[in-house]
This record gives structure tokens, sequence and C-alpha cells, in this order.
């Protein structure tokens, strides 16, 4: 009698055929298997960094690093100086005159202005915002003074402000020399609406008030 014919089993067939019992194990296991759970979490970029560049030591004494500070440009303050240059140009000492006039006070209305503005600027209706003390100051610096005072205030829309000039104790003759000048600045001066002299409280016969247009947008 002869003995059974041995079967011949490739590998793959053998491997199966032990992988059997396991997969017939996990299919009637409630849980089943996250093999998204089993692998690495993603590297983030810090990771990523960390691993490439590899082990590094600090600095005892961290070297500092100096910013250059940007230099503001020029042409802001050239053009500021320039337009009070051409400002103090335009403003003569002699202008031929059309206002408004009683006795020795001050008083100008550019044209086309209402008439009651005046009456509200001598009795107060706009608070005063600004002041210009002129006392100390020769001609050529007052005139500077009052040029660069009124372009100030016109761009940061101040309407009403005061410039005292003084009564004039002072000077030579006891008389006040910047109060006609000041007159005949102002007067030329596109941005003056109109001024009349200080009420007795904000300085009087020594000042004057000036009302300025609004600043243009």
């Amino acid at each position: 009698m002869k003995p059974p014919a041995k079967t011949k089993h490739s590998p793959a067939t053998s491997l199966k055929e032990q992988l059997k019992p396991l997969a017939k194990t996990l299919a009637q296991s409630p849980r089943k298997v996250n093999m998204a759970a089993a692998l690495p979490p993603p590297e983030d970029d810090a990771m990523l960094f960390r691993r490439v560049v590899g082990k590094v030591n600090l600095l005892k004494h961290p070297v500092p690093h100096v910013h250059q500070r940007s230099q503001p440009s020029p042409l802001p303050m050239q053009r500021r100086r320039d337009d009070a240059r051409v400002m103090n140009d335009a403003m003569s000492d002699f202008w031929p005159w059309d206002e408004i006039e009683s006795g020795e006070e001050l008083l100008y209305l550019r044209a086309g202005m209402r008439t009651d503005t005046l009456q509200k600027l001598r009795k107060g209706h706009w608070v005063v915002s600004r002041q210009l003390d002129l006392h100390g100051l020769n001609t050529d610096d007052a005139r500077a003074a009052v040029g660069e005072f009124v372009h100030r205030c016109v761009n940061e829309d101040q309407r009403c402000v005061r410039i005292i000039h003084g009564k004039g104790l002072g000077s030579k003759n006891r008389e006040p020399v910047l109060k006609n000048k000041l007159r005949n600045w102002l007067a030329q001066r596109e941005e003056v609406l109109a001024f009349c002299q200080a009420r007795p409280v904000d300085g009087g016969s020594g000042a004057v008030i000036v009302l300025l247009r609004g600043r243009r947008r």
C-alpha cells in the first residue's frame, strides 16, 4: 500500500492559511482597529525645523541688533520754511486801507463777510483758542512771528486768536509801533476774515482779536 502523496504548498498559501485564524478573531472583535491613531502625528513647521537644524547651543550673551532709524524727509520742513518765507515777504508794512475805522481802534472786515461778523467778534462770540505775544520783538521778527502764527493756526483749524502788540508805553515816542504794522500785515493775509481791538478783559487797546478762515480740506 502506497503512502498518501504529499501536497505542495506555496509560501503565500501557507501564510494565508496561518492568518486565517487571526482574521477570524479580528472580525469577531467588537473593537475596530483605528489605523489613523496608530500612525505618528504629522510634523508642524516648528518640529520640522528643529529636526532639520538639529541641536543648537544658546548664546550666553545675545548680540543686540541695532535698528537704524530712518531719517525724516527734509521736504516737509523745507516746504514749511519756503511757505513762511513767501508769506513774510508778501506782508508789507504799508497797505491802502478801506477798513471800517473808529478813532484809533483797529477794525477790519474782509469783503464778502457778513456785516454782523465784527459785532460778534467784538462781543466775544468766538472763544479765543490761541495767542501770540509780540512784546520785545523788532519789526522783522514780529512780521515773521505773525506770518508763522497765522499759518499754523489755520492748519490747526483754530478760528479765533489773539495777538498782543502792546500799547507802546516802552517805545521811544510812547507810540504803539507794532499796532499799525500788525494791521497792515493781517489785512494782506487771505486767511484773515476780520479783526478788531480786544475787549478790556482780553487786553484792550494792546491786543487784537483775529477771526481766521477754516482749514481747507
